[in-house]
Formats: structure tokens, sequence, C-alpha cells
């Protein structure tokens, strides 16, 4: 039997989010990897290759062959423009863009219908994240792949 280690509960959350989010993003004919692309795009239209791969800490191959697949299917467009290339949804990406945006509320709704409200209402914030992450640690960017941090040290 696991312990009942902090690890081990996030470890079950991701496993029990990656499942219903997958199964959702089925729905706009997305997988649970291309998620966070979609994402970002959304909220940078005309976004450069090079900016969403350092804003997602990502290797240079894989985002690129993940921006080659969401171009093949519909999702992006990559067009050049001066001496880059910019990215934006296409409609069927700005539906994608809708489902994987909602995703995360429809996953905090399933699992909290449980809880009573005065339970959905205490804030994560001040609590456990505080300590993991320390009083002097900012997060830079949350929207990190496969739930990953990346944090700062205030000066």
């Amino acid at each position: 039997m696991y312990q009942k280690t902090l690890s081990f509960y996030i470890a079950m959350m991701y496993r029990n989010f990656s499942s219903f989010t997958s199964k959702k993003l089925q729905e706009a004919g997305l997988n649970f990897g291309l998620l966070f692309f979609i994402i970002y795009i959304g909220k940078h239209p005309g976004c450069s290759p090079s900016q969403l791969k350092e804003s997602l800490s990502l290797d240079w191959g894989h985002s690129q062959r993940s921006i080659s697949q969401l171009a093949d299917k519909g999702f992006i467009t990559k067009e050049k423009e001066g001496r880059h290339y910019v990215l934006n949804l296409t409609e069927r990406g700005k539906n994608a863009f809708s489902i994987a945006h909602h995703v995360f509320f429809n996953w905090d709704e399933s699992v909290l219908q449980t809880f009573t409200e005065e339970e959905k209402n205490i804030e994560i914030k001040g609590s456990y994240i505080d300590l993991i992450l320390g009083k002097e640690a900012e997060i830079l960017n949350i929207m990190k792949p496969y739930g990953v941090y990346v944090l700062k040290k205030n000066k």
C-alpha cells in the first residue's frame, strides 16, 4: 500500500484530471498533450513558436511537432510574418479552446459536487500551497504542462 503522502494525492488527482480531460478533449479532436498549446495560443493570439516554447518550458523539437500536428489538423494557422511565424487559432481551434478552457472548471465542479458550500469556499491559497512554494517564491507561469510550476525567488 502506498504511503498517503502529498505527492501520492497529487499523482492521484493528476490521473483523475487527465482521464476526465482526455474524454472532454476527444469531443474536439484533441488529446491531453495538446491542451496547453491550445490554451496558450488562445490566450496569446499572434504569438510566435519561440514564445510558446519558452512559456511552456518545452524543447524545440516537441513544440515544433505539436505545432505541426495542430496546424495539420486545422486547429491553428502558422503564417510567416517578416522573419518569424505567428500562431493563431482557426474556428476549429477556437471551439477547442473553449472546451479546453472550461474543462478545468468542469473538473472542479465534478470533483467538488459532494462538498458542502463551506468546504467549497475553503481557499487553497494560504494553506499547503504557500508552504510548499515558500513565502518568497512567486509562480512565473502556472500553465506549465503536466502541472509543473517554475518558481522564481523574490529579490
